[in-house]
């Protein structure tokens, strides 16, 4: 009896590492998933902003450029 108990519990601990570690990378891909969500947001986000203010700064210098301009 000592004997199928021992191999029951060899059985159980297998397959409970086996799950572990197939728990373990399932985490690892829905981190690395949402980690590269996140990243792509943020790069769309600064992308966006850059463009605003290089907009804002283009149009700073024509209205800079505009009393001069008529100044003339």
């Amino acid at each position: 009896m000592g004997y199928v108990l021992r191999v029951r519990f060899a059985a159980f601990f297998a397959g409970a590492a086996v799950a572990s570690a197939g728990g373990f990378y399932f985490l690892h891909k829905d981190y690395k998933v949402a980690h590269q969500s996140m990243s792509q947001q943020m790069n769309d986000l600064y992308k966006s902003l850059d463009g605003r203010i290089s907009t804002l700064e283009h149009l700073k210098e024509v209205e800079a450029v505009k009393p001069v301009e008529g100044a003339e």
